[in-house]
């Protein structure tokens, strides 16, 4: 009797050093992710299937098909599968607590004294699969109405189209629930139904607010239109050289109004001998006026 057959297993891809350097200096040029050595296996776990499913046979191969790619959708690919997407709603509680203590009662007063209008523009820059925004949308929504004149207005940028079309969908699985203060949750979500059970949906109010934008801080342009009151880029500058954080922080502050807020993630800090800011509580830079 033969024995049954199995399917053999797929060979394991060796990436070598001299290819790995080369896709370190790609990922660097065009996104600004500097990769450390410890890396290596990161990058061969998450590049593996896609050199298989192309049909290569090696990581050197499917440089040469990246860079060989005019269109450039291989690299956005490429991009996808290195980025890292992790985010939570409501992360890092306290900037949100200085954002409804101090942020939003001195947007109140400076509007009832005639010296700004009802409009605030928010930047979320990195913001994954959008649990950032969204949480930025139901604090701002419920603090500043729009029966009181109110109009919140939220650009959200991220390099991974991955990540983009799940913020869009503003669906995430019910356990998240958990992470959001039960008046907002009640307030701005809603609970799927028939083949969405198990699931959660951004209401309508929320969805409005926000834009999503596909967006490399390393090029240019950057979002356009007004300034922005208030920038957050936490937990992505950790992945840049301290030359191309420098760069992408000057960018940022550009599109920030004087005396605007720039909120970085909690590994993160900014160098104010360099940057004209000044710190006003952990992580929470003000822009210089003059």
């Amino acid at each position: 009797m033969t024995a049954p057959s199995h399917p053999a297993a797929p060979r394991v891809l060796e990436l070598h050093g001299s290819t790995f350097a080369r896709l370190r200096a790609l990922l660097l040029e065009r996104a600004g992710i500097s990769l450390g050595d410890a890396k290596r296996p990161l990058v061969v776990g998450r590049l593996s299937r896609r050199v298989r499913e192309l049909g290569l046979s090696s990581f050197d191969a499917y440089y040469e098909r990246v860079i060989g790619d005019a269109s450039g959708a291989e690299l956005v690919r490429l991009l996808d599968m290195i980025a890292t997407n992790e985010t939570s709603f409501f992360r890092e509680p306290a900037q949100f607590e200085f954002l409804q203590h101090r942020l939003v009662p001195s947007w109140r007063e400076d509007a009832e004294a005639g010296l700004r209008g009802r409009h605030v523009r928010v930047w979320s820059a990195g913001c994954s699969t959008g649990q950032e925004p969204v949480s930025l949308a139901m604090a701002l929504l419920d603090a500043l109405p729009a029966d009181d004149g109110w109009r919140v207005e939220i650009v959200a940028t991220d390099l991974s189209t991955r990540a983009l079309a799940q913020a869009a969908s503003a669906t995430w699985p019910i356990e998240r629930a958990r992470q959001i203060p039960p008046h907002l949750l009640k307030r701005f979500m809603l609970r799927g139904t028939g083949p969405q059970t198990g699931s959660m949906r951004a209401g309508p109010e929320v969805r409005a607010a926000i834009t999503y934008e596909r967006l490399n801080l390393v090029e240019d342009p950057y979002p356009a239109g007004a300034p922005f009151d208030l920038v957050l880029c936490r937990n992505v500058l950790i992945y840049f050289t301290p030359e191309g954080r420098r760069a992408v922080v000057e960018r940022l502050l550009r599109h920030l109004a004087p005396g605007g807020h720039f909120l970085l993630g909690h590994a993160e800090s900014l160098d104010l001998r360099t940057h004209r800011a000044r710190s006003v509580a952990p992580n929470v830079y003000r822009r210089e006026t003059r």
